[in-house]
């Protein structure tokens, strides 16, 4: 994607982007986002994107102190977004020791260091990974092309400003009649397909269709490939032949899915990450090896060891298990950078349970150790997903990885201990029962609880793994195949209706769909319903806070 950037300031040094007052307004910005990411991802069992909400404040906040750049703007709102999709993958996953068991023990140290050092691996491997999804694969990352559009237009003013304000309004209307006043219908419903236990259906999001448009219809229909045969095929098909009851074709369809994410995972690794290993982690363990990463990383192995012998004597886990997890955040956050990179969209509790599964297969994990495995990989994907995109706005703005970098690694860390104690306090306050409850369903940890006896069907599983990888090295074009089979019918269709408007407008109008009028209204629309997605949800938690 290439901005008009010759109207805004850059910053060429380090000490321009990397600034006190970046990191003040973006460590307060983490603090608040992480608090209302709990809330949410426990209340409504999903998480909005923070990037468009932390971009465009970071963007107003450094303004209003003057004499600021892009790179300053991008670094802060890196710093700030960070601590968001630690909260969720926290979430996602903790509480389902207390569903499984109300009268569980909260122990602190445990929870902290499963957090914070999910955090930390997620840290050394997007240093360590950046360059190869950023740069030279340059995947779409539609979050991060958004972001970047909107503080150029921002930065600049000029005729573009129109067309985000315009487009930004009118999601972010959307977006209250919908979320805040229920003025307006967030789902069409297919009954024709729910009664096969589908999803079908449109969910009018205004971020899902701009992304579908950002992101192009070649990658969009492969998606929507996937939808099909997870619930057209094997949902609606397998019951209505009579070859697979409800439970089984549920099975069925979300195995397929994860086994080929999964075998996508793999593949990429394989394909791409080993062979250029020398490069990637060549840093890791040689002073003068050229290397991929961000920051220096001899430190990172001492690191790992440390975090693995914690793991061993503080969470109790078996040696095997912990290679098995530090194996499987190696994976996940490869497999998180390509979903995200490609869809927008980041599954961190499905990484979670596939890991927890195979670490289960190979050693007996007790409840609280399974659920921990889960956490601290669903905490390390989540966390490279979401600062994935900040890298790219900042590779489109040119900003300094190290300087982006070190703001991950501080709004992540304090990000992890704020979102400890939140549920710290959620937990001194209603008790255990409170997670699967009506005030805080936690539908994702629900999930992991639900799976901590391992995948539904195995053979299905290792049979999309092993089809996807084949696939891979023949062609890269199905990687979106398996995202499709697994996720809600209505996800996808909702993207792909973004994918069909790029289809016609190209046809159509070539000169707006390829230029950045087209572009920056998308990104207006995913900045719209992203901004007040986040203000919504600082709402109901600070509703929530003042009622305990």
């Amino acid at each position: 994607m290439a901005l008009d950037q010759s109207k805004v300031k850059h910053a060429s040094s380090f000490k321009e982007q990397f600034t006190v007052r970046a990191i003040v307004i973006g460590v307060i910005g983490s603090i608040v986002l992480t608090c209302s990411s709990m809330f949410v991802a426990l209340k409504a069992s999903s998480l909005p994107w923070p990037i468009m909400f932390v971009a465009l404040v970071s963007l107003f906040a450094l303004k209003a102190l003057g004499n600021t750049n892009v790179n300053e703007i991008n670094v802060a709102h890196t710093c700030m977004s960070a601590g968001s999709m630690v909260a969720g993958g926290l979430a996602f996953t903790v509480p389902g020791i207390f569903i499984l068991n109300n009268d569980a023990e909260f122990n602190v140290l445990q929870v902290m260091l499963v957090t914070v050092g999910g955090t930390i691996l997620g840290l050394i491997f997007t240093s360590l990974i950046r360059k190869h999804f950023v740069v030279d694969a340059d995947m779409p990352y539609a979050m991060g092309q958004a972001a970047a559009e909107v503080v150029v237009v921002g930065d600049e003013g000029g005729k573009q400003t129109g067309a985000l304000a315009g487009s930004f309004a009118v999601a972010g209307i959307w977006t209250l009649l919908r979320d805040a006043f229920a003025k307006v219908p967030a789902m069409w419903n297919f009954g024709f397909m729910q009664q096969y236990g589908s999803s079908g259906g449109i969910w009018w999001s205004p971020m899902m269709i701009a992304v579908g448009f950002l992101i192009g219809p070649a990658t969009i229909f492969v998606w929507f490939l996937g939808a099909l045969i997870g619930d057209g095929v094997i949902l609606m098909g397998g019951q209505m032949s009579g070859l697979l009851d409800a439970t089984a074709a549920a099975g069925v369809k979300s195995s397929l899915g994860l086994g080929w994410m999964v075998g996508v995972g793999l593949a990429i690794t394989a394909k791409e990450i080993i062979p250029r290993a020398k490069n990637i982690f060549g840093g890791m363990f040689s002073k003068g090896q050229a290397s991929d990463a961000i920051v220096p990383m001899r430190w990172a192995p001492i690191v790992i060891l440390i975090l693995a012998v914690l793991f061993i004597f503080v969470l109790d886990l078996p040696v095997v298990a912990v290679i098995i997890t530090l194996l499987g955040v190696w994976l996940t956050t490869a497999m998180s950078s390509q979903c995200v990179g490609q869809s927008g969209i980041n599954p961190m509790e499905v990484f979670g349970i596939f890991v927890m599964a195979i670490a289960k297969v190979a050693c007996s994990l007790e409840v609280t150790q399974a659920v921990f495995v889960a956490a601290i990989v669903a905490i390390a994907a989540g966390l490279t997903g979401d600062v994935m995109n900040d890298f790219k706005s900042g590779s489109i703005l040119h900003s300094d990885p190290k300087a982006q970098w070190y703001g991950e690694f501080i709004g992540g860390v304090i990000g992890a201990v704020v979102a400890v104690g939140v549920m710290l306090v959620l937990v001194s306050a209603y008790g255990g029962s409170v997670f699967g409850s009506e005030m805080f369903p936690a539908a994702q940890a629900a999930a992991v609880a639900s799976v901590v006896g391992g995948i539904a069907n195995v053979p299905v599983f290792f049979g999309g793994l092993i089809a996807s990888i084949i696939i891979y090295f023949i062609t890269p074009r199905f990687t979106m195949l398996g995202l499709g089979i697994y996720l809600p019918f209505y996800l996808s269709l909702t993207a792909c209706l973004g994918g069909f408007i790029r289809f016609v407008v190209e046809k159509a109008a070539p000169k707006f769909a390829q230029g950045s009028t087209g572009t920056v209204i998308a990104s207006g629309l995913l900045a719209g319903e992203g901004f007040f997605g986040v203000v919504i949800a600082l709402y109901q938690a600070a509703t929530i806070l003042m009622s305990t």
